[in-house]
């Protein structure tokens, strides 16, 4: 009886390890930019454009307060603002655009889901969203772009490699500044507010009903008065975790 119970605990275990081999340990990496040689100090924007609409609060202050941003845009959202694109290609002093993917699909090779968003599930899968979305902002007559964020931010390890092979850096972040533009007002400028020399801030410009949107634009401002200086992501050197950027 014994042996027929170690048995059987042997079988469990061994279901139990392939189970948790099969869904592969997500990572949400961690992005850096070299800290200001001359001390005042400087900071990067990011801001994602999932799908939906443009917060035009956020996009006006930017434009009419001079803030240089890293705009990551999927495919779906090029298609339905053309008015908020043509603004951005107006700026390119201002507007870095790079490539969120082509349906807002995380890059995570196994099948699962995030934050209740199913993943890409295969490598297949993985490179089309990449590549699909790098082909939408080649139709905008953009760069090439140089960096991929995935949807939720999180990635199979695996999938990093491969985004890597594609000649693309994996944009991760150090502040998480709207909580997926969840948040309300307050919180967001107060987290933004926070950011110091070599940080880099992940929002969202693509909720423009969201309470967070007046806070991204509060902390934003809150930065500009303590004299910290905005950079694209493409502009300066960084450091990232995880496989991102080496």
């Amino acid at each position: 009886m014994r042996l027929l119970q170690k048995h059987l605990c042997a079988i469990a275990m061994s279901l139990w390890a392939v189970s948790a081999g099969y869904a592969a340990p997500l990572v949400q990496p961690t992005l850096h930019i070299k800290p200001d040689a001359s001390g005042s100090g400087r900071v990067a924007l990011t801001l994602d454009a999932c799908g939906g609409k443009t917060d035009t609060r956020i996009l006006s202050a930017l434009v009419e307060n001079g803030i240089p941003a890293t705009i990551f845009v999927t495919g779906i959202w090029l298609k339905r603002n053309a008015d908020a694109v043509a603004i951005m290609l107006a700026h390119p002093d201002l507007f870095e655009l790079e490539n969120h993917g082509g349906r807002h699909v995380p890059a995570v090779d196994t099948p699962q889901k995030i934050y209740g968003i199913r993943s890409a599930g295969s490598a297949d899968a993985v490179l089309a969203e990449v590549e699909s979305g790098a082909a939408a902002l080649a139709g905008t007559g953009e760069p090439a772009p140089k960096w991929f964020r995935g949807a939720t931010a999180e990635y199979s390890p695996s999938a990093i490699a491969m985004i890597r092979k594609l000649g693309f850096k994996v944009a991760g972040f150090s502040i998480n500044g709207d909580g997926g533009s969840l948040l309300g007002a307050r919180e967001t400028a107060r987290r933004i507010a926070a950011a110091k020399d070599g940080d880099v801030i992940i929002a969202h410009i693509n909720q423009p009903t969201h309470a967070a949107g007046e806070g991204v634009v509060q902390g934003l401002l809150a930065l500009k008065q303590k004299g910290l200086t905005f950079v694209r992501l493409d502009d300066v050197d960084d450091v990232g975790d995880d496989g991102t950027t080496d």
